[in-house]
């Protein structure tokens, strides 16, 4: 089973073609935030605080740009599912500490 055959059926979609632009909509988004991050002006050299509250700040933005790539690709519908998803296992996360801490 190709690569391509693997994650068509892991993201349950219908064609070769839909997998091949969503890694497209994935490359614009990572490509975007590393060119916001040139823009402001992120380096090895930076402080970390610098760093993180750039990581930390960007995440919301990345989720936002993974909307926008998808609708202009056509994919909102998937990447809609995808960010509810995503955000349903960040609050799991913390639903289990207040659990763990009961």
């Amino acid at each position: 089973m190709s690569f391509i055959e693997k994650l068509k059926n892991r993201w349950h979609l219908q064609s070769g073609i839909q997998v091949i632009v969503v890694l497209i909509v994935f490359a614009c988004t990572g490509y975007s935030v590393i060119l916001i991050k040139h823009l402001v002006g992120i380096t090895v050299e930076s402080p970390v605080s610098h760093r993180v509250l750039f990581y930390v700040g960007v995440l919301p933005i990345y989720n936002l740009m993974l909307l926008g790539y998808g609708f202009i690709f056509g994919q909102f519908k998937f990447f809609l599912a995808f960010e509810k998803r995503f955000f349903k296992r960040i609050a799991g996360l913390f639903t289990k500490q207040k659990h763990d801490k009961s």
